[in-house]
């Protein structure tokens, strides 16, 4: 009963502070005309959201440093280095997404980072996530659950863990492109492995990194707000590039990697149709899809987009209940 509790309790404060924030950050970047900058095939669509600001990320990032500190501050958690594990991957990655979207507002285009930049940056994080991974006294494996499966891979993972930290982030990325969809679908995410976390007792930190799961699933509730259709604001890559990570990183501690697949369905699914689209391109030379990520697909047959977000956070639920049943039950 005291887990429940301290989790309904850290979304509250943490959705408050965020609000708080989101309330100042909007008018900032609005003086700053730090506004999203739209792709050339979404502009007849999208044309309303043109002037709306984006890296509205900053909040998320901006409170879960608060609480942490509050938490620190108040003896309510131990820093371990699973713990510190977490918050390195998000605040690397947020730093990565917000030199992305500084770059973009600053250009006044589509073109941030390089993609042999982002990767660079990305391969460095993974480094130092082995190097601090293997020095908690974490274990090489792959391990299946359900099964009692463990499977070690020695070096190799340190491979398997820049595949996930950039799999899991691009992901996120990629389906941030409709108002309140990679939102929801990262809270869905978030509250999962929240619940993963508390049941792996095993794991040093685990209460903290459960807190973590929820302090960003309440600044997620915030977020969710101000970026529902019509949108005040977008995440921009300085969120989405570091929820994703972060869900890398909480999966591979856990031991959980597999279930990320199932958890993150909808990523998944996205991600894999825009790899569909450009090898069946250069093939063929023509489009499988009407547009990619696919979300953009049923908004060219005319869905609604709340309809679509909707219906994508319904997949992402159900998904979700499933893998708590094979995470936590099995």
């Amino acid at each position: 009963m005291e887990k429940i509790t301290n989790s309904i309790s850290l979304i509250l404060l943490s959705f408050l502070v965020s609000v708080v924030i989101l309330k100042n950050l909007i008018k900032i970047l609005k003086v700053k005309h730090a506004n999203q900058r739209l792709s050339i095939y979404l502009e007849e669509k999208h044309h309303n959201k043109k002037n709306t600001p984006t890296m509205g990320g900053i909040a998320i990032t901006v409170t879960l440093l608060i609480l942490y500190l509050g938490l620190y501050l108040f003896k309510k958690i131990t820093i371990s280095f699973n713990l510190i594990i977490i918050l390195f991957t998000f605040f690397s990655y947020s730093i990565i997404g917000f030199l992305d979207d500084y770059l973009i507002i600053k250009r006044n285009n589509n073109k941030g980072l390089s993609e042999s930049s982002k990767l660079l940056m990305q391969i460095v994080v993974a480094i130092i996530f082995f190097y601090l991974f293997m020095l908690a006294g974490n274990e090489p494996l792959i391990w299946i659950h359900s099964l009692n499966i463990k499977i070690n891979i020695s070096w190799f993972y340190g491979l398997f863990i820049l595949f996930v930290l950039v799999a899991s982030s691009n992901a996120v990325n990629i389906t941030d492109g409709l108002d309140g969809l990679a939102g929801g679908l990262s809270l869905i995410a978030f509250i999962t492995f929240g619940i993963i976390s508390y049941n792996t007792n095993w794991l040093l930190g685990y209460v903290e990194i459960a807190y973590a799961c929820f302090i960003i699933s309440g600044a997620l509730f915030g977020f969710l707000l101000f970026n529902m259709k019509p949108a005040k604001i977008f995440m921009g890559d300085t969120g989405s590039l570091a929820l994703g990570a972060t869900l890398g990183s909480i999966a591979i501690l856990t031991r959980h990697e597999l279930l990320l697949v199932l958890i993150g369905i909808v990523f998944v699914i996205e991600t894999i149709s825009c790899i569909i689209q450009r090898f069946y391109y250069k093939l063929t030379h023509k489009r499988l899809f009407l547009m990619t990520p696919i979300h953009h697909s049923f908004e060219k047959k005319g869905y609604k987009e709340e309809d679509i977000v909707k219906s994508f956070w319904l997949i992402g639920l159900l998904a979700s209940m499933l893998a708590l049943t094979f995470g936590v039950l099995l």
